[in-house]
């Protein structure tokens, strides 16, 4: 397949996600609203008790902004796109009029993962738009973070939100059922990933969850006794690096087999 295709095949599926309005439109306002509400709550008691309170924006507002966006919302966000991008063609039905077409199954999944991970860096881009003005013009005097403050909540929430998309699409399109990939995997980012990590007893196999690998690089801290990377497990960078490329290889790899053996 050359790169002249490959792109046409990334357009058309990036285009065809778009055109599922619902998916798009979720995925919004589970990006956006929280970040509004978390402004314009905090702006809210700002106003009324500003001793009490301190301002909706500034750096402890970018510190929030950045755990709500990367770690809950946004990922929240890149599942619902993965699993349409995974398993949306067998929900409806259109898998058996792309495989007749003569394209390689594997270049039909291959495709899926870019543009995915292209429509979630969209979403998360307009949420980080908000983010940032919402910290600077809610400031009120308060200290605001530099430039380099922002690019790195930006990338670390471009990194955390592909990750998890690209492991979305492999799992859903293993699956080939878009509401259990679904559940499983908010059930595993929201449920199961903090519980497993809280059980010291696991010890250095908790290095294997995927979202402490992934919040080794925040540029947050998020309390309540974990780490300055926000994780609750230490680990290297080299670590998480391996840990982050070993899920994406073994739900890409799943995802590729699963596509190319299933019945069309």
């Amino acid at each position: 397949m050359s790169a002249a295709i490959a792109t046409q095949m990334i357009g058309a599926d990036l285009l065809k996600l778009r055109k599922r309005r619902g998916t798009l439109a979720w995925s919004l306002l589970l990006v956006l609203v929280p970040l509004l509400l978390f402004f314009i709550v905090s702006a809210a008691q700002h106003s009324s008790n500003p001793a009490e309170h301190g301002p909706a924006g500034g750096i402890n507002g970018y510190q929030d902004a950045v755990r709500i966006l990367a770690v809950i919302f946004g990922p929240l966000a890149a599942i619902l796109i993965g699993t349409d991008a995974g398993a949306g063609d067998a929900a409806a039905g259109v898998f058996r009029d792309l495989v007749v077409t003569g394209r390689s199954r594997l270049a039909l999944f291959a495709t899926r993962v870019p543009a995915a991970i292209a429509l979630t860096w969209l979403v998360v881009l307009a949420g980080y738009a908000v983010a940032t003005i919402g910290v600077y013009s809610l400031a009120d005097g308060a200290p605001t973070p530099d430039a380099a403050a922002m690019l790195n909540g930006l990338g670390f929430t471009l990194l955390s939100t592909a990750v998890i998309c690209a492991v979305a699409v492999g799992f859903s399109s293993l699956t080939a059922s878009k509401p259990a990939a679904l559940v499983v995997l908010i059930g595993w980012q929201l449920i199961a990933s903090p519980i497993l990590t809280d059980i010291s007893s696991l010890g250095s196999s908790r290095q294997l969850v995927l979202r402490e690998a992934i919040d080794h690089f925040s540029p947050v801290s998020f309390g309540g006794g974990r780490g300055p990377g926000g994780q609750s497990v230490t680990l290297s960078s080299t670590t998480a690096l391996l840990v982050m490329a070993g899920w994406l290889a073994v739900f890409l790899t799943l995802g590729a087999w699963r596509t190319r053996t299933m019945d069309a």
